[in-house]
């Protein structure tokens, strides 16, 4: 019976050291993403409380952001496998679109829109 007490503890001592040796009980990593941010503001740089819209060429998803009172917005945890579209657009201004690509590997993208008065 000691014997057997004794085999089964060296075996579940075996098994914990192969699996820490293996890798066996490592997280996963999460895949990298990206972040999109910057700020909405007129041609006499004052900030714009505006709706930026960002929209995954893929999947053809849209999120949408309402700028703070000071323009700012941000968008995260974006696949940097994938394109976007992102566009601003307020009442009374003209609505700019701009690309998000796959082949700026910045994990930090800073897009700034200057929205011109229609």
């Amino acid at each position: 019976m000691k014997t057997s007490r004794r085999a089964f503890v060296l075996s579940l001592f075996a098994a914990g050291t192969a699996s820490a040796q293996f890798g066996l009980n490592k997280k996963k990593k999460e895949p990298p993403t990206r972040t999109v941010k910057g700020e909405v503001m007129s041609e006499q740089g004052d900030p714009i409380a505006a709706v930026v819209q960002l929209k995954n060429t893929k999947t053809l998803n849209v999120k949408s952001f309402h700028a703070t009172a000071r323009g700012e917005y941000y968008f995260h945890g974006l696949d940097l496998n994938v394109d976007y579209q992102i566009k601003a657009f307020a009442k009374g201004f003209q609505e700019r679109t701009r690309t998000v690509s796959t082949f700026d590997d910045r994990k930090e993208l800073i897009y700034n829109f200057e929205l011109k008065k229609q």
